[in-house]
């Protein structure tokens, strides 16, 4: 006989553990099915530093929440990252499942955020999209150039 079903029960993170996301930026562990067993949902932190900025991806099948705690960024957004929305501090920021984004910041102060996502487990549903780099980069120059 195997080991009985382990009964759910409340866990409590404290994120002092970080690892690095597919995307290129640094998070702090936090509620995942990798640290919690949850299983439909992930939360986590992210500070992005001065200059810093995520690679171009997606979610495939999973929607995303941001509260912005700190700081303002700027997140390019479309099938083209054609789109862009300023975020600051107090801010609650929704993105659709399958729709590439790629957050930056282009401040001299961090942002930190609190991300959540119906995927519970942490780096799964990252989709890279490489091919977005190249307009990337150019829109956020020009939006740089924009804000100056």
């Amino acid at each position: 006989m195997g080991e009985p079903p382990t009964k759910p029960t409340c866990r409590l993170i404290r994120p002092s553990d970080t690892y690095d996301g597919k995307q290129g930026l640094t998070y702090f562990a936090g509620i995942a099915a990798e640290t919690v067993g949850s299983q439909a949902i992930c939360m986590h932190l992210l500070t992005i530093p001065p200059g810093g900025r995520a690679k171009a991806h997606m979610h495939e099948s999973h929607e995303t929440a941001i509260y912005i705690l700190d700081g303002e960024g700027l997140t390019l957004y479309g099938d083209n990252l054609e789109h862009h929305i300023l975020t600051k501090a107090g801010d609650l920021f929704y993105i659709p499942a399958g729709v590439p984004h790629l957050p930056v910041n282009l401040t001299d102060k961090p942002i930190s955020a609190v991300i959540a996502r119906t995927d519970p487990n942490e780096q799964e549903s990252v989709v890279l999209l490489p091919e977005l780099e190249e307009v990337a980069e150019a829109a956020i120059a020009r939006i740089a150039k924009q804000m100056a």
